[in-house]
């Protein structure tokens, strides 16, 4: 029998272990997940040289998910700009059931396969960009139909699913398989399956801006200066970078914005 993220957990009568017993065996089950990863990589570098290909023309990336799947893509999303310093309009996010589902399901909003073209109307999207489904068993009606208009309109479509031979995987141009087996608690794929979505999220926007030249050595140069703590750490970058003492590395990051710039205006190329 092939073994899904909806195949009943090896781990029976959870109410009767102790919490000793409940902290161990979800540790146990979280360690099979990177190793699935790994063998997801030949299928992660695929879907990364496309996503690096458009993004270097000027293409964008949207994520389309539901649930877990889509709250995880809008929080990779979300987080490109603060750290890579590329607009806001650059990584998109997009949740079955609209903004209002972040924080709280809506019921029925994923089971609509036509609804996910219909958002992505709002941005406008070309055969320049890239849309990725996110779909933790691979048959959400909301990913699916969405990979389906994009590949219809000519757009590189890639896909992160956690069960073999999916629907949405077969929708995908670059489909990511990463398949972690049944869950500790039956279903429940905010767990493993959320946790190897995530990886696979942090993989593909960090290398990409790494290739698209947003990261020097292996510093956030471009990053967004918004507390007080990146304004430290950018202060320690160009320290680091440059031999300035601190007070004058504050002095120039206070008056230019920007650790790259500070760093090439000490050290041009």
């Amino acid at each position: 029998m092939e073994l899904t993220t909806e195949t009943e957990s090896y781990y029976k009568n959870l109410q009767d272990l102790s919490l000793p017993e409940i902290l161990f065996d979800i540790n146990l089950e979280d360690q099979r997940v990177p190793i699935a990863v790994r063998s997801a990589l030949p299928q992660i570098e695929a879907l990364t040289a496309a996503i690096i290909e458009k993004m270097s023309k000027g293409g964008r990336l949207f994520y389309i998910g539901a649930g877990t799947s889509g709250r995880l893509g809008i929080l990779d999303a979300s987080e490109c700009p603060p750290t890579f310093g590329v607009p806001y309009d650059l990584v998109i996010g997009l949740i079955a059931g609209g903004d209002s589902a972040i924080k709280k399901a809506v019921e029925n909003a994923e089971d609509d396969p036509g609804q996910a073209w219909a958002d992505l109307q709002k941005y406008s999207p070309t055969t320049q960009d890239v849309i990725v489904g996110i779909a933790a068993s691979g048959t959400t009606p909301y990913v699916l139909g969405g990979l389906q208009q994009a590949r219809a309109n000519d757009i590189v479509t890639g896909c992160i699913v956690c069960n073999a031979s999916s629907p949405v995987a077969k929708a995908a141009q670059f489909p990511i398989e990463v398949i972690v087996g049944p869950e500790f608690l039956t279903g429940s794929t905010r767990m493993k399956a959320g946790t190897a979505q995530k990886l696979v999220l942090n993989m593909l926007t960090t290398a990409t801006m790494i290739k698209l030249g947003k990261v020097k050595g292996n510093k956030m140069v471009d990053m967004q200066l918004t507390n007080s703590k990146l304004h430290n750490r950018g202060i320690k970058m160009i320290v680091r970078e440059t031999g300035l003492d601190a007070k004058t590395a504050e002095a120039l990051l206070k008056q230019h914005g920007s650790v790259r710039k500070v760093i090439e205006l000490v050290k041009p190329k």
